[in-house]
């Protein structure tokens, strides 16, 4: 990718300023496939320019190189001298500077026909409000034109790069957009929102009316800038009884007693945030207890008392600078039985996305909750009654063998019934195996 070295100073005159920034754009050139401008059109040269309106085709201007690469972007830093390129990879924080090229590649001897007047004449840049997260390719795109042009528009992309993991929003730098030219209109400050326009910012020379010669004498450029924001925070939630000074994420108290809650908000980004909301919802067990709402934060430092909307969906604290933040505390009575466990989430709301944290209580009991009542009368019956279950089970296999024996002793030995001399002789009976 072509560097150049191209250094903006104000405190040169507007004309060498112009020729200097000229100058130093083009120090290299690249082959043309690579690089992301269109539409596909005829080239032309210093030596031998157009025959008619057409912009920025020329492919050996001696201060810009390839016009068809027109627009690029650089990183502004003050303790170096940053050269414009067709890529940047931002950083959070830092300001970067775009610029628009545009020439009239007509040839100057067809200005006094009008033939090589272009009308309508405009430049107009899209860039992307966000850049996502570890986006390497996201484009920005610039636009030369006139309605008397061939073709009637041309275009040229640069590349912009997260590699963080968070996304990044692009904002104007208010009052950057400039005008700079060989005319009268060199060094003008323009409107924030025209070139950003669906018509475009009109170009000229004597006037910015959209009416420009052609030849290079009335060439120039629109330069503007842009910073790389970076919305982030953090958000927790603690909680301790009441009395006490350490924040936890989780504590034990006595039913009826009271808690208090703590949710943090930090705006640890670039950028501010407007209308930061917190909101937390009391699971059963605990109970708001109402006016307990404070607000801790830069220009109330004692705590301010709020309204209770905490305790009905949540409620806005307002907006943060970068490097601001906010504690918000409120009581719940504690009114859960005895060994239960009561959990809440709380939420910080922002237009750059969410957070939540929870915090919990464990109600408490006397003899504390760490297993089921097990006193010593409760074991004896649970030994008792492991004992009978055992006995119960031992007697039954017992009783079963016994039973077994005496059958097995009667199929061995036939029972014999003894009769008195004085009783009639009866028929031994029958005898019957039983089988198991």
């Amino acid at each position: 990718m072509r560097r150049a070295t191209h250094v903006f100073t104000k405190q040169m005159s507007l004309r060498s300023a112009v020729l200097t920034v000229a100058t130093l754009f083009a120090a290299l050139l690249v082959p043309v496939a690579v690089l992301a401008w269109g539409p596909s059109r005829p080239t032309f040269t210093m030596e031998n320019p157009a025959t008619y309106v057409t912009f920025d085709s020329i492919t050996d201007n001696s201060n810009f190189g390839d016009e068809r690469n027109f627009f690029r972007v650089r990183e502004v830093d003050s303790s170096s001298a940053m050269s414009f390129q067709d890529d940047a990879t931002l950083t959070a924080g830092k300001e970067y500077e775009a610029v628009v090229f545009f020439h009239n590649n007509a040839s100057s001897n067809l200005n006094d026909s009008g033939v090589g007047i272009a009308h309508g004449a405009y430049a107009r840049a899209e860039m992307p409000a966000i850049v996502k997260a570890g986006d390497q390719a996201a484009n920005a795109e610039a636009f030369v034109g006139a309605s008397n042009a061939n073709p009637t528009q041309v275009y040229d992309y640069i590349k912009l790069k997260n590699p963080s993991t968070t996304d990044m929003a692009l904002r104007l730098v208010p009052g950057s957009v400039k005008y700079q030219s060989y005319g009268p209109h060199d060094g003008d400050t323009l409107s924030d929102t025209a070139l950003f326009s669906g018509s475009g910012q009109p170009l000229g020379y004597d006037s910015l009316d959209g009416t420009l010669p052609g030849c290079d004498r009335y060439s120039g450029y629109i330069t503007y800038r842009f910073t790389a924001m970076q919305p982030n925070f953090t958000f927790a939630k603690d909680v301790r009884q009441s009395g006490t000074k350490i924040w936890q994420d989780k504590v034990t108290v006595p039913q009826g007693s009271t808690v208090e809650y703590r949710l943090s908000y930090d705006n640890t980004g670039n950028t501010e945030q407007d209308d930061v909301t917190l909101k937390d919802t009391l699971p059963a067990g605990l109970t708001y207890v109402q006016g307990s709402t404070k607000l801790y934060a830069s220009d109330s430092p004692e705590g301010k008392t709020l309204s209770d909307e905490i305790s009905q969906g949540g409620m806005n604290i307002g907006g943060f600078k970068p490097g601001a933040n906010a504690y918000l505390t409120f009581s719940a009575r504690v009114d859960g039985v005895p060994c239960s466990t009561q959990t809440n989430q709380g939420y910080a709301v922002t237009n750059n996305g969410n957070l939540e944290d929870d915090a919990t209580v464990v109600v408490a009991a006397g003899g504390g909750c760490s297993l089921p009542t097990t006193g010593p009368v409760q074991v004896i019956a649970g030994l008792i009654g492991v004992a009978g279950i055992t006995f119960g089970v031992v007697y039954y296999f017992m009783s079963r063998r016994d039973l077994e024996t005496t059958l097995h002793e009667v199929q061995m030995h036939p029972t014999t019934i003894t009769m008195s001399s004085d009783e009639p002789e009866h028929k031994q009976p029958e005898h019957r195996h039983e089988h198991k």
